[in-house]
Parts: C-alpha cells; sequence; structure tokens
C-alpha cells in the first residue's frame, strides 16, 4: 500500500477547464479530488443511486441545491441525498478544490436535469 494524491492518481477533465483525480475508486465508493476553475461550472443533475459528499480544500464552493445557493468554505461540507438536484460551481476569484465522495459511485447513475 502506499498513500495516494493528485501526483500518482489517474488525472480526468470535465467542463474543458475542470480537474478531477480518482483517489479511491471502487465498486461501492469513489473518492475524487476536483478543482473548478473560476467561472466554470457543471449541469444542473440528480443521482438515482449515489449519496454525495463534498468537502472543500481550497476556496469557495457554491452548490445549487433544491432551489437555493449553498456556499461552502475551507474545512466545511455538505451531503447530497440521492434524488436531489444540484449543481456545483465556481462564482468566486479563485479556483475552488474539494473533496467529493460518492457511495456507490456514479458512473451511470447521474441524471442531467437540463
Amino acid at each position: 500500500m502506499k498513500p495516494v494524491s493528485t501526483e500518482n492518481s489517474e488525472h480526468y477533465t470535465w467542463g474543458g477547464v475542470c480537474d478531477g483525480w480518482h483517489l479511491v475508486r471502487h465498486e461501492q465508493l469513489s473518492v475524487i479530488q476536483e478543482r473548478i476553475p473560476p467561472g466554470a461550472t457543471e449541469a444542473e443533475h440528480y443521482h438515482e443511486r449515489a449519496r454525495q459528499f463534498f468537502f472543500v480544500l481550497r476556496g469557495v464552493l457554491s452548490l445549487a441545491v433544491g432551489g437555493e445557493v449553498v456556499q461552502i468554505g475551507v474545512r466545511q461540507g455538505l451531503e447530497i441525498a440521492p434524488g436531489v438536484r444540484h449543481r456545483a460551481f465556481n462564482d468566486g476569484d479563485a479556483p475552488v478544490e474539494f473533496i467529493l465522495s460518492s457511495t456507490p459511485p456514479t458512473k451511470g447513475d447521474r441524471i442531467n436535469v437540463t
């Protein structure tokens, strides 16, 4: 066993400008470190099965959840239950970095609203 980090984990991009690193990728659990630059956003969506937890490492993450915007600061987190519409975005002037845990993983479980 060896420690995982963004230096030795599988990297991917999403939304054209955002980064993700798979820190844990198992059948029942996904842990990803993500980076969203200023002004970037994702589409509103929900998951039928996955329960997610967002935990901010750097910056301020904005989450549109159930018709309201919740801002999550450093060392704060927010749980999103299955079936709840949400959208992560960065309306600040600095990149935001956070950990996203999903159980079970979201592959094949994402339903875009728009």
